[in-house]
């Protein structure tokens, strides 16, 4: 390969990894590391810091220093890009072959092309992702399944907007080094799918366009937006031309929301409500603070719960004000060969997809394309003819600080059914993840990495806090250990656990739920077990 000066690619070279890992793409990579890398590390030093100001007493609460951006009620973002005007249903999942195929025929509006928590950052991901999307701008992708022997291809007159979900901040690429350093996850597939398929996207009439998650303040936001700004002026695109949304999906985020859609405003594409990640981040936060911010059972903190309702209502007003689009959460529901238990799921679908419309929601995520038809007539409902509800500005909405951080007032108990749940679930998505697929049915749900965050925070949590389960027995490091064996066994029954990743799977969840320090995020340790 024609490698620029200092960029080093360590990961084997496939079939037409020349076509995404071309020298103008890793000019790009090796550009942003040079420019922006410093700064991504100084950020990342900052998370470190507020989490220890937590641990020690502090709080969470709206920026004095940017109080003149929120109270300024003259900026907008900018208007809607072709393609993302209407997006009453969004549909996500990871770049495959297959799952692009599917998504794109899936009916819904828009498709969040994951290369995060639906992916793993496999080195065969990495590049065949943007090479699928490649495939797929340019009207050329097809798959032949060779397990079923199935043809797929795209046959959808009307498709899907595509909208790139890149890596965290906090998520390196170790088989792209520049200058001898790794460079970041989020970069690399920036610069890798903006280079390969921006100009094509362009031509198509739509354009560049990235949902932005994880993200923990409106410094990291303008990180980002520096990012956009030079990919623009190297590849000679217009200022502006990308959009991005931002999961808000950390506990922090939620105090800045005002601030991080500033800071993008000429590329802003809106705010998404990331509910699952948003949980883990509670539990992140304020680990060690005792009962106050401690959750019940995963499965019965809902969105209607006081804390999750403020942020929701709070995301809305603030999308709003601005003239953001505002993006409800994922229903993980994936349809089930069980008539009754399809009728449970499509019910609490319908509820919860309705609720988000009448709360002004502009339009909400699936994970499974069976549940496209659902969610878009919740929205149909509000809607009707118009395109989004921006215009609905939710000025009755007032939420304080206090509100976001009351998580205290969640009903539910904490029982040994939810311990081995996370058990369960936790070890079963890590297996999955560790052998290279993202999107892991389990239990009639979609689940990506956001589970097994939840899973394993939520043990951590409870051993490291004391807790009784309902009916009086403690969370101890014994039990844990014992119901590791017993969930596994029982794993065992279902499907052979001598072969794959289910050892390595195991040890992960183990290490990370008993350790007594903390882990921030599981794909990080996970990820240097992979190839």
């Amino acid at each position: 390969m024609d490698l620029p000066a200092g960029v080093e690619i360590t990961g084997p070279l496939g079939d037409r990894y020349d076509e995404i890992l071309s020298r103008r793409a890793l000019e790009l990579v090796a550009l942003l590391h040079r420019e922006l890398g410093a700064r991504r590390e100084e950020l990342l030093g900052h998370r470190g810091e507020r989490i220890k100001q937590l641990s020690e007493g502090g709080t969470l609460d709206f920026l004095e220093e940017t109080k003149a951006v929120r109270e300024d009620d003259s900026w907008r973002v900018a208007d809607p890009a072709p393609g993302l005007v209407d997006r009453r249903v969004e549909i996500t999942g990871p770049t495959d072959r297959k799952m692009t195929i599917n998504a794109l025929n899936s009916g819904a509006k828009v498709w969040l092309a994951d290369q995060e928590d639906a992916n793993t950052p496999l080195w065969e991901n990495v590049v065949e992702g943007p090479l699928n999307l490649l495939d797929a701008v340019k009207g050329e992708l097809t798959f032949d399944d060779p397990k079923s022997g199935k043809h797929y291809e795209v046959t959808a007159e009307e498709q899907p907007t595509i909208v790139v979900r890149p890596r965290g901040w906090h998520l390196p690429e170790k088989h792209i080094l520049v200058d001898g350093e790794r460079t970041a996850g989020g970069l690399v597939d920036f610069a890798l799918y903006l280079t390969a398929c921006g100009q094509l996207q362009l031509d198509r009439g739509s354009g560049p366009y990235f949902y932005l998650p994880k993200m923990e303040s409106h410094r990291e936001a303008r990180l980002w937006n520096d990012a956009f700004v030079l990919g623009q002026e190297f590849l000679g695109i217009a200022r502006g031309t990308i959009r991005a949304t931002v999961l808000i999906e950390t506990y922090p985020a939620a105090f800045e929301m005002e601030e991080i859609l500033y800071e993008l405003r000429e590329h802003s594409a809106g705010l998404n409500a990331g509910r699952w990640d948003y949980m883990f981040s509670v539990i992140k936060s304020f680990r060690s603070r005792g009962r106050d911010f401690l959750l019940p059972d995963r499965n019965s903190v809902t969105m209607t719960v006081p804390f999750m309702r403020a942020y929701t209502e709070l995301l809305v007003r603030t999308c709003h004000k601005r003239g953001a689009h505002a993006i409800g959460g994922m229903a993980a529901f994936i349809p089930s060969k069980d008539p009754q238990v399809n009728e449970v799921a499509f019910a609490k679908l319908t509820d919860d997809k309705t609720r988000e419309a009448g709360d002004g929601f502009d339009g909400s995520w699936v994970a499974h394309p069976g549940m496209v038809e659902a969610c878009r007539d919740a929205f149909d409902k509000v809607l009707g003819d118009k395109p989004n509800q921006r215009h609905r500005l939710r000025e009755d909405v007032q939420v304080t600080a206090a509100q976001l951080l009351d998580v205290k007032s969640t009903p539910g108990a904490i029982t040994e059914a939810g311990l081995r749940s996370n058990i369960s679930v936790g070890i079963q998505y890590l297996e999955s993840w560790l052998r290279g697929a993202g999107a892991a049915g389990i239990n009639n749900l979609m689940e990506d990495a956001a589970t097994a965050e939840i899973s394993r925070s939520q043990v951590w949590q409870w051993l490291h806090n004391d807790i009784e389960l309902e009916g009086g027995q403690r969370v101890t490091r014994e039990l844990v250990e014992r119901l590791i064996e017993e969930e596994m066994a029982k794993i065992g029954e279902r499907t052979d656990t001598s072969g794959g990743h289910w050892a390595e799977a195991r040890d992960t969840f183990t290490e990370l739920s008993l350790a007594e320090e903390y882990a921030d995020f599981l794909t990080l340790p996970a990820y240097e077990r992979m190839p």
